[in-house]
């Protein structure tokens, strides 16, 4: 071309200007013509059809982008397929396995804290219950922000090539790094304080004990499950499969009961050996935190995250530990000892399909631009019950698969529990009624706060990916854990001798 075109731009729905290259002329051929060295191309807004798929989408799944920039965070390869054209059967048919296998990682969790609340660890040191719900939501929180911010980077084209790539699996392994080494000494001081304020009583070598055991399992757990999602991400992009779909179930799967199996076995461990063993564990792991902030500062995928990502994960660290304070009230009670192999299928479950759902809205949007900026519906401060679960948007549709999965999953869970005799209660009519009505109430607000939660966060400029998912599973943790000791406890008092509560 011998010529430059007049630029002229013209903000879209979402107010950025795609770079590309055109040839001046009517027809769409000419549009998409060969690229060109200086030019730019500016895509005209374009209202949505009714499918929700833009026609400036197509022009950039066939377009060529400019390679003017160097830098690769802005590189972009082919357009990936829009989640927005999936369909019902198609989304269900994705989440359904990876569902089931992080339910029945759950199940094996529940097992677990069945078979260790009788150790002398956990009937010696209680506050190790407060920790509980705060380290498995701490897995949830980092492992499924991880597992929704690199969904969010695959479907936009920024892992598509191997430079890419390890840059994105450098900076977010050093990142997760400190933030479990951080909040899971946090989550010790909260045990401690949570555990101190009903009785007034402290202990030095128990919030040692907490300290090096915590610390170390967070560390531990999300080094593992970290490598584990990222095999995950790349997998499921290789196999034509969308992430969002599976990508945070699966960090789940195995994510409770890895996290609940290092807790028990190091606090134990930790509690039998000798006490100046304790002080040095925490020294060592703290003593890390240099390395990994270094490497998560020098990479521009994670550096505004180490920076601004620390506000939602200890406020859902916080969120949790009360939930733990209410799990450690229960079980240490000897009338409700079954509920200990419940609390984390119920609570894994509905963090799971709610981390879902905000990974996929989140993603929706950033197909639409930046944070802060409108996609093609605005942002909704407060939307109806309605618009959530009843209309024909993609993200409704999806929050009506996710909450039919509930009732048969729960069931299977509850059938797999009863099939291994685990926990203390007998599986009776009127326990099955109580125990659905909880998990399908605590999902129902859960996908609910997720519509508006994602949404608002985006109005505000805040990227859902790092914000909304720590709260989202913290309120799970929060809400089952809340419903649950509720629902044993009107059993306790209505006197449902059948299903043994209690015993």
């Amino acid at each position: 071309m011998t010529s430059k075109l007049e630029q002229k731009e013209i903000p879209q729905a979402n107010g950025a200007v795609v770079p590309g290259d055109c040839l001046a002329g009517p027809e769409p051929s000419d549009f998409l013509g060969s690229a060109s060295p200086g030019v730019e191309v500016v895509v005209l807004e374009s209202r949505a059809n009714a499918k929700g798929v833009r026609e400036e989408d197509a022009l950039l799944e066939n377009g060529s982008q400019s390679n003017e920039s160097d830098d690769t965070s802005t590189e972009r390869g082919p357009e990936p397929a829009s989640p927005l054209k999936e369909t019902s059967f198609s989304i269900g048919l994705q989440v359904l396995f990876p569902f089931l296998l992080a339910g029945f990682g759950t199940v094996a969790a529940g097992m677990v804290l069945d078979i260790v609340q009788h150790w002398d660890v956990f009937k010696y040191v209680t506050e190790v219950f407060i920790l509980v719900p705060a380290l498995l939501g701490l897995k949830g929180n980092l492992e499924m922000t991880l597992a929704s911010r690199l969904s969010t980077a695959a479907n936009i084209g920024q892992m598509d090539t191997p430079k890419e790539l390890w840059k994105m699996i450098t900076g977010n392994m050093a990142l997760i790094q400190v933030q479990a080494t951080v909040v899971g000494f946090l989550a010790s001081i909260a045990a401690v304080v949570f555990g101190w304020i009903p009785d007034g009583h402290f202990s030095l070598a128990h919030a040692v004990l907490l300290c090096a055991s915590s610390v170390a399992t967070a560390f531990i757990a999300s080094l593992v499950l970290g490598m584990i999602m990222i095999g995950v991400i790349i997998g499921s992009r290789k196999m034509g499969i969308n992430p969002d779909n599976v990508a945070t179930p699966i960090a789940a799967s195995l994510g409770d009961l890895i996290t609940l199996a290092l807790l028990s076995g190091i606090s134990w461990g930790l509690y039998k050996d000798k006490a100046y063993v304790n002080p040095l564990v925490c020294a060592f792991f703290i003593s890390l935190l240099p390395i990994w902030v270094i490497i998560a500062k020098r990479n521009s995928a994670t550096r505004e995250v180490l920076y601004s990502g620390w506000e939602p994960v200890i406020i859902a660290m916080a969120i949790s530990s009360v939930g733990g304070l209410i799990l450690d009230r229960t079980v240490s009670d000897p009338n409700f000892a079954g509920m200990a192999v419940f609390t984390p299928v119920i609570n894994g479950v509905g963090g799971n399909l709610v981390a879902v759902q905000a990974s996929r809205i989140s993603t929706y949007l950033h197909m639409s631009g930046v944070p802060g900026d409108s996609p093609g519906t605005a942002p909704r401060k407060c939307p109806s019950p309605c618009s959530t679960f009843f209309s024909s948007d993609v993200n409704s549709r999806s929050a009506r698969v996710l909450f039919l999965l509930v009732v048969p999953g729960h069931l299977v869970f509850l059938y797999t529990i009863h099939s291994m005799q685990g926990g203390h209660t007998t599986l009776t009519l009127i326990f099955i009624v109580f125990y659905m009505t909880a998990a399908l109430l605590q999902v129902l607000i859960l996908l609910y706060i997720a519509d508006w939660m994602v949404h608002w966060m985006w109005g505000r400029h805040l990227d859902p990916d790092n914000f909304s998912i720590p709260y989202l599973t913290a309120l799970g943790d929060l809400i089952g854990t809340g419903l649950l000791a509720l629902s044993f406890h009107v059993l306790w008092l209505i006197g449902d001798r059948d299903s043994d509560v209690g015993d």
